[in-house]
């Protein structure tokens, strides 16, 4: 109970923080669904079947999330790769992009009462808004047109997308705000990349030389995955589920 406690401590000191990240979420759930309007077929589930397929794909993702680890040649250790992604693409190409939405911000939720937060709700934030920017364009095309083609251009889209934006989100918004909520300046983040990698000698070279090949390896191999797997567990997993 004490990581509760903790959790509603931080809460209360960043709530404005707080504020803003379920403004985005609110905002990105709003385009999912608004993208859902112009899909040529859209897949007839029970409300039941919906929230059940949701919170399945929400638990084993918020245990991978927990299961996260660094990778020290690449990145300082507060950026860590995960394969929480993972069930969040399986029920947003099985459900749609709204259902995507749903499952990654039932994970953090899941994983903040679990875990709590080590970031000051930043790197929670981070993960949930950069897992979007993965699973969004990926949902969005295999929904337009049901193909393993169209499934495949949708994750190297949302890859690239990942990679792109995780990269200059966290060069604008995240690394500063995690300096300003968790105390530490921005120059020893900094530092903690040039000694992993001599070229990193600025913010932009972090998100350069670290940040983007971590979000590049995360999309490739959470992609790969998604399109081993889909197929294998539509049927004998998500239409068992009512």
């Amino acid at each position: 109970m004490e990581h509760l406690k903790n959790l509603f401590i931080s809460a209360k000191d960043n709530l404005g923080f707080l504020l803003v990240s379920i403004a985005i979420v609110a905002a990105l759930a709003v385009a999912a669904h608004v993208a859902e309007r112009f899909f040529p077929q859209k897949r007839r589930v029970s409300p039941a079947k919906r929230i059940s397929l949701i919170a399945m794909c929400s638990a084993v993702a918020a245990v991978l999330h927990i299961l996260d680890f660094p990778l020290p040649f690449l990145a300082p250790g507060f950026y860590k790769l995960d394969f929480s992604e993972l069930p969040v693409l399986l029920c947003s190409f099985y459900l749609g992009p709204s259902a995507g939405v749903a499952c990654e911000a039932v994970k953090i939720l899941l994983k903040l009462l679990l875990k709590g937060t080590t970031t000051a709700f930043v790197g929670d934030f981070a993960n949930f808004v950069v897992g979007c920017s993965l699973v969004l364009p990926a949902a969005v095309c295999y929904h337009l047109q049901k193909t393993r083609k169209t499934a495949i251009w949708g994750l190297v889209a949302g890859t690239a997308v990942m990679t792109v934006f995780g990269s200059l989100f966290n060069a604008v918004y995240l690394l500063p705000k995690f300096a300003e909520l968790y105390g530490m300046p921005l120059e020893t983040i900094v530092a903690m990349g040039t000694d992993i990698n001599g070229h990193i000698t600025s913010v932009s070279t972090l998100v350069l030389f670290a940040v983007a090949p971590l979000n590049l390896i995360k999309g490739a191999l959470v992609s790969l995955l998604t399109m081993l797997l889909y197929k294998r567990v539509e049927k004998p997993i998500f239409e068992r589920i009512s």
